[in-house]
């Protein structure tokens, strides 16, 4: 019996260490990642490893999705510095090694940022965007900068002139991935990175997010800086995160709010300091909750069967989740087709003006007259930009743009009527009325319902992931859109919706590595 017993000792001390199953960055969390990494399972090295054989593997191979301009060199050396100190002092930051994509018009200190545009090409910023800044003062790690629509003109395709060809959406690669933010999105949505930043003048985070299947987050304006973003229009600028899940687009949220003097809008968050978004994340948020169908934002009558089918269901999901559901519930005297007046209020040539004159000397060209002049920019641009440089210089005190900010306060308190009439939380529609494009289709309906309610409010909106169409294949988005600095409401509504639904999945194109 002991000679047994000392046999099954030594068999055990001699025999090889079970080894744990590798950790799988394909849909992870930050939370998981962290966990991983507490338990010794994970370094950061190794994560950022298993991101570049992502990237290496399915960007510009296999199904060529597209979505990166620039891997960040330094990224290894990084996560080696992080990993030491983790050893030393734990986790550096509630983002402690968060892999990032970033669109490639926030500036990144070191690294060439462009806006999509060929003119930009080898401009390399000498500080951070300010949102750039405050998720690395968190602990993360700028992965890689992504691709984008050039100077962020269109809200339907992602193409550009610093990277040849489109991004393709890698649910379908024959599909558009939505717009500006569609590298971000995509990228995401293919496990490249952890979690994006992308940015949003009428569409370009929660438009992506939803043909992505991602949760983007427009934040009311004030909340957060667009200093170090380039303009498309300052009056409706926002910039903010696109994640898998609602979760870590709270961790991310909670890093970049607040004042920043670069942006004086944020001026305005002085008297809405940020509370703890996490407390927000309830998965029993929408009982009780009340929510009103806003037609106006999707009903057309090109809008998609398919869609409003979908939609019908995630209505009854959020009643099963104990929500009661206002139908309809449209804010009276307000045309959703008008954005606030005939003549230009600032916008694309006045913005960006100023946001060269400001790099003087650093930047390749003085003004949108010389960006013109370059011709280094794709030729589906070009008459937009030459009807840009033509048009006149509207500045804030100029009619046009009192008669624009007079006809924004309007629809403002039109909506805030309506939803304290009806005692709302928030309102909800399809984040677009049809499915994703074939790539090159500027023909067919798009079904962008984004452009109007929060852009010429400045109110918050949410895209939560709602479903697929055409057979299960093609991602559609809810909007979930409410008061200026309801992000704690509209966050508690989309994360117990994601709980109760759970609608994301991976997209096929971009499987795990072994």
């Amino acid at each position: 019996m002991l000679r047994a017993i000392l046999v099954l000792f030594l068999f055990t001390a001699l025999a090889p260490a079970q080894k744990s199953a590798p950790f799988e960055v394909e849909e992870a969390t930050i939370s998981e990642v962290h966990a991983a990494m507490k338990a010794g399972r994970l370094t950061c090295r190794a994560l950022i490893a298993s991101y570049l054989h992502r990237i290496e593997t399915y960007d510009k191979n296999g199904p060529a999705i597209n979505a990166i301009v620039l891997v960040n060199p330094e990224a290894e050396k990084e996560a080696a510095e992080l990993d030491q100190r983790f050893a030393q002092s734990g986790f550096s930051g509630p983002l402690h090694c968060v892999p990032v994509i970033v669109k490639d018009n926030f500036e990144t200190k070191g690294l060439q940022t462009t806006d999509g545009a060929l003119v930009f090409s080898g401009y390399i910023p000498h500080k951070d965007a300010f949102q750039v800044r405050r998720i690395k003062e968190a602990g993360a790690i700028v992965l890689a900068k992504s691709s984008m629509a050039e100077w962020a003109f269109s809200p339907y395709e992602t193409v550009n002139s610093i990277l040849p060809g489109y991004t393709r959406n890698p649910y379908a690669l024959d599909r558009v991935t939505a717009g500006s933010s569609g590298g971000t999105a995509a990228a995401v949505a293919a496990s490249f990175g952890l979690v994006g930043l992308g940015s949003d003048t009428g569409n370009s985070i929660r438009g992506p997010s939803s043909h992505q299947s991602l949760v983007g987050i427009r934040s009311t304006m004030g909340l957060t800086s667009r200093a170090g973003v380039f303009p498309l229009t300052l009056l409706q600028d926002i910039a903010g995160p696109m994640t898998r899940t609602v979760e870590d687009a709270v961790k991310v949220f909670q890093v970049i709010v607040g004042e920043d003097p670069d942006d004086t809008v944020t001026a305005l968050a002085r008297d809405h300091p940020a509370p703890n978004y996490s407390a927000a994340l309830d998965a029993n948020g929408l009982h009780a909750a009340v929510i009103g169908v806003l037609h106006q934002a999707y009903e057309r009558e090109t809008t998609d069967p398919e869609i409003i089918r979908l939609f019908q269901s995630a209505l009854d999901e959020a009643r099963r989740a104990g929500a009661t559901v206002i139908d309809p519930a449209n804010v009276e005297g307000v045309d959703a087709t008008k954005f606030g007046g005939d003549a230009p209020c600032m916008g694309f040539k006045y913005d960006m003006n100023r946001f060269l004159a400001a790099r003087a000397g650093r930047v390749p060209v003085a003004n949108l007259t010389e960006i013109v002049k370059s011709n280094k920019f794709h030729p589906n641009v070009q008459r937009r930009l030459e009807t840009a440089e033509k048009a006149p210089e509207n500045g804030p005190d100029s009619a046009a743009c009192q008669a624009n900010f007079a006809y924004r306060e309007q629809v403002r308190s039109r909506v805030l009527a309506t939803m304290n009439k009806l005692k709302l939380d928030a309102f909800v529609y399809p984040t677009w009325s049809n499915p994703p494009r074939l790539i090159g289709d500027l023909n067919t309906p798009h079904g962008d319902n984004s452009q109007f309610f929060s852009p010429i409010t400045g109110f918050p909106a949410i895209n939560v992931p709602m479903g697929f169409t055409r057979g299960g294949t093609l991602p559609i988005g809810m909007t979930i859109y409410g008061r200026p600095w309801s992000e704690s409401t509209l966050i508690r509504l989309a994360y117990a919706y994601e709980q109760a639904t759970h609608h994301r999945r991976p997209p096929a194109s971009t499987p795990p590595l072994r």
